[in-house]
């Protein structure tokens, strides 16, 4: 066996597990950043906000005037009978009205609505949050599954390399006697293993890319792994109470509470009356002006068959449902949190264990290489040893990825894995810009909605 390519082949696993992909362009900032420019998933909840906005636009639209118009034009013929046959006349109608209809107090269940309505804005932007969280750690997750996919089939090329310099050692040792066919047909055998298994590292590396691309939104260039790890909570108790008071999942619940409880207010005042004030305003052919009348209209019900008795308990169980979901969902994200704290601690347990394991296989197969050149070890013996060898390095570098990618983890559970929180130098998307510029019900004509064409069109890119 050649000492050179097995030199080669121990410089170029230690590299890949220490520093795998060094030098290399893409940064995990970029693939974020791509991620977050590029996601169908995060327009598609956009738009989802903008029209939970337009909710509260059209209920604050319900507490102004309502001017409607009607114009109407007929036609009458009429055949008459008579003894000396038939005669018809002919009539022509036309008229035109404006009616006005305004509710002046409805005992404040309009107001209730709008609130109640304001609190879902906020809960679909929390969720919005939420979805962002996920667009980007799933980037994350397709960048160092990449990577992972990589080393390991760059490992196991410089494995088949170094099994056939192991390969036509055996054989030229076989030519002098110094070993049987068993010892050939041994390295041919682990040969065709470690052909097998790259041929799987390449599908697994072709695989990760396609999951890059979903997530991305791109294919994947060259990976440039990230120099350190993001900052995070000092202990687990830390990381839950952030989350606690950060995560979007339950900021979004707790909105959704809060609309809960507005509903049930709207609905026990449901048997209050409403006024409204009505006028109207008749011109037709038929008269000489203007018909007008004005008037004020108090309306109620006296008895709904327990319509409403039944819509105020339904209102309550779903007040109910929600803070039960708040209390679920709070136990998720501490169980989230503490999950990712333990892969964290297990990945860094690994990379330490790994690292000796490293440092011993390599002794062992250096030691068994040379062993076997005098006869004391056989083909075997040093195939088990490189292949112990190969297996503490890519155990090692699946450990470094594990580490980082448990550090992001972190961060999702705690509500920091956003663009802003990363500092992802993109340009963020303003939901209350959208929000400002509707709640007040703007007519397309005024000025505050000719800017918000310009911000519509601005956000489909026209």
């Amino acid at each position: 066996m050649r000492l050179g390519q097995t030199t080669r082949f121990l410089m170029v696993a230690g590299a890949l597990a220490i520093a795998p992909v060094a030098g290399l362009a893409e940064t995990l900032r970029d693939t974020l950043r791509s991620a977050y420019q590029h996601s169908g998933l995060l327009d598609q909840n956009r738009a989802l906000l903008r029209a939970a906005d337009e909710d509260v636009a059209q209920a604050v639209a319900t507490l102004r005037p309502v001017v409607r118009w009607v114009a109407q034009a007929q036609v009458r013929h009429n055949l008459d009978g008579s003894v000396n046959g038939f005669g018809d006349s002919t009539s022509r109608t036309a008229s035109a009205s404006v009616s006005a209809e305004w509710l002046l107090y409805d005992f404040g269940r309009t107001d209730l609505r709008v609130n109640a309505l304001k609190e879902t804005v906020l809960a679909t932007r929390a969720q919005l949050v939420g979805i962002e969280q996920n667009v980007l750690l799933s980037a994350a997750a397709a960048f160092f599954s990449y990577r992972r996919a990589v080393d390991s089939e760059s490992l196991r090329r410089n494995n088949v390399d170094l099994i056939q310099e192991q390969l036509r050692a055996a054989r030229d040792r076989f030519e002098v006697g110094e070993v049987t066919r068993t010892d050939v047909a041994l390295a041919e055998a682990r040969l065709a293993s470690a052909r097998s298994l790259l041929a799987q590292a390449s599908g697994a590396r072709v695989q990760a890319a396609a999951e890059f691309q979903r997530a991305v939104g791109r294919e994947p260039g060259r990976l440039r792994a990230p120099s350190g790890l993001p900052r995070l909570p000092r202990t687990v108790d830390a990381a839950v109470a952030q989350a606690r008071r950060n995560h979007p999942d339950l900021i979004s619940i707790q909105h959704q509470i809060n609309a809960a409880e507005l509903g049930i207010q709207q609905a026990e005042l449901a048997r209050m009356p409403t006024v409204s004030l009505n006028s109207s305003a008749t011109l037709n052919n038929s008269t000489s002006g203007i018909i007008g009348q004005v008037g004020v209209t108090a309306s109620g019900q006296i008895y709904s068959g327990g319509a409403i008795d039944s819509q105020v308990r339904q209102a309550v169980a779903r007040r109910d449902a929600t803070r039960a979901g708040l209390h679920t969902t709070r136990h998720i994200v501490d169980q989230t949190v503490k999950n990712a704290f333990v892969a964290l601690s297990v990945a860094r347990a690994s990379i330490d264990a790994g690292d000796r394991q490293i440092r011993a296989s390599t002794v062992a197969f250096r030691g068994v290489r040379e062993e076997a050149s005098l006869g004391a070890r056989t083909t075997l013996d040093v195939l088990d040893a490189e292949q112990e060898l190969l297996d503490a390095r890519t155990a090692r570098i699946s450990a470094g990825i594990d580490e980082q990618f448990a550090a992001y983890q972190i961060l999702a559970a705690t509500g920091q894995m956003t663009a802003t929180a990363l500092d992802l130098g993109v340009k963020t998307y303003d939901p209350a810009e959208y929000y400002n510029l509707v709640s007040q019900a703007p007519r397309a004509s005024s000025a505050q909605g000719q800017a918000l064409d310009r911000v519509l069109q601005s956000i489909s890119g026209n």
